[in-house]
């Protein structure tokens, strides 16, 4: 089995991947760039141990992060815990991506997780929509090339913004309300929240249709994406485990 680490701005997501590539155990933790390497080590042994996962059974770990001061931490957590030294997603792995960005080595290893996991999954080209702390949007054309992309404030962090510098508006959950047209002061923000990220979706998914001259596949993940996925009027995909596959991918691919 494969241990693969997601360590993001807000949670770290662990998942753990069998020899026929199916994820049998996904989990979060909130990040904390406080918490010392023996504890998240007792924390993912913790959670291991409730879903009957024997850790000697683990045979490679992959870690993917966008915080880099938890790195170290996660690495040393890791190799406590299991013995074993992390693949760490970074500039130099065999991905099967050709990213064409200005400088690749600046985009972010959990955009490249993304990327791999689609295209080894979904019909190019495509676009991959990342909803978490940040929202991104990774573009893909029908080469397997990388071009580019966008990146937009979460709705999460845009409403939390919201209310904490609002006198009157309160912190609010990202559900559909009934209508578009709200009533009330939290439907009516519930609706800018959930109605009007969907509707920026599916107005950048035409532009970049329109700017490729083609088609796409539109995939989306993130913890943020089941609440505005299904209120898109574009056919889109979520897969929860997208990351985690592309993590997957690569380790693989740079592991004998």
């Amino acid at each position: 089995m494969i241990l693969a680490i997601d360590i993001g701005n807000t949670n770290i997501v662990i998942g753990v991947i069998d020899k026929n590539d199916k994820i049998i155990f996904t989990g979060r933790l909130a990040t904390d760039k406080l918490k010392t390497s023996d504890e998240y080590a007792l924390l993912f042994s913790g959670m291991l141990e409730i879903k009957n996962i024997n850790i000697k059974d683990i045979e490679g770990i992959v870690l993917s992060s966008v915080v880099p001061p938890l790195i170290l931490t996660m690495k040393r957590a890791i190799k406590s815990l299991t013995g074993k030294t992390p693949l760490i997603v970074g500039p130099g792995l065999k991905t099967g991506l050709n990213i064409k960005i200005d400088n690749p080595a600046q985009l972010g290893c959990d955009l490249v997780a993304d990327a791999v996991g689609a295209i080894n999954k979904y019909p190019v080209p495509c676009m991959v929509l990342d909803m978490g702390t940040a929202t991104t949007i990774s573009v893909i054309d029908g080469e397997k090339n990388y071009l580019g992309g966008l990146i937009i404030p979460g709705v999460r962090i845009s409403q939390d913004t919201l209310s904490s510098t609002t006198s009157q508006l309160p912190r609010i959950s990202l559900e559909k309300p009934d209508n578009v047209i709200g009533k009330n002061t939290v439907d009516c923000m519930k609706s800018g929240a959930v109605y009007g990220t969907a509707s920026m979706i599916d107005g950048l998914a035409d532009r970049i249709e329109e700017e490729l001259g083609e088609s796409i596949t539109i995939v989306a993940t993130g913890g943020n994406s089941g609440s505005i996925v299904p209120v898109c009027k574009r056919d889109i995909t979520y897969d929860e485990g997208l990351l985690l596959e592309g993590l997957n991918i690569i380790y693989k691919k740079n592991t004998k």
